[in-house]
């Protein structure tokens, strides 16, 4: 089975993580796992002051922030796991991965939040929902 795993590196992630682990029975033994972040752009007014080298760096610094837990715990685990990253926003982002990637499942943490808090803070859940035709497991 090929499941789309988002990550932000919060312990909703973790969790979410934990849970994938303790929970093969579920899904079945043998997976393949794509860890996906997406890191939200510098607004464009901003970055005009920035050198690229600088600007690039400060997106794989976030990255790395991100998935270098994530790839010790995936390899803690023995998964066959991928990693990608874009710049973009996180619900968009994931809509699109999990329909050009042909996934069979996304597996995402959630704050949990009600629904006037997404109203107000807006979710990624809630996007992702919006967007896939596919299964989301949601993680709380």
């Amino acid at each position: 089975m090929r499941i789309l795993l988002p990550v932000d590196g919060s312990d909703h992630t973790k969790r979410m993580l934990a849970y994938v682990a303790a929970h093969d029975e579920l899904l079945g033994a043998a997976h393949e796992y794509t860890f996906f972040t997406a890191v939200v752009p510098i607004p464009s007014y901003a970055t005009r002051f920035l050198e690229r080298v600088m600007l690039d760096g400060y997106y794989d610094e976030q990255v790395e922030q991100v998935f270098k837990p994530v790839r010790a715990f995936a390899e803690q685990q023995h998964w066959t796991y991928r990693t990608v990253h874009v710049l973009g926003h996180p619900a968009d982002e994931i809509a699109r991965l999990a329909e050009v990637g042909k996934y069979d499942l996304i597996v995402m943490g959630s704050h949990g939040h009600t629904s006037l808090g997404n109203v107000v803070l807006g979710s990624v859940a809630s996007g992702v929902l919006a967007r896939c035709k596919l299964p989301v497991l949601l993680i709380r």
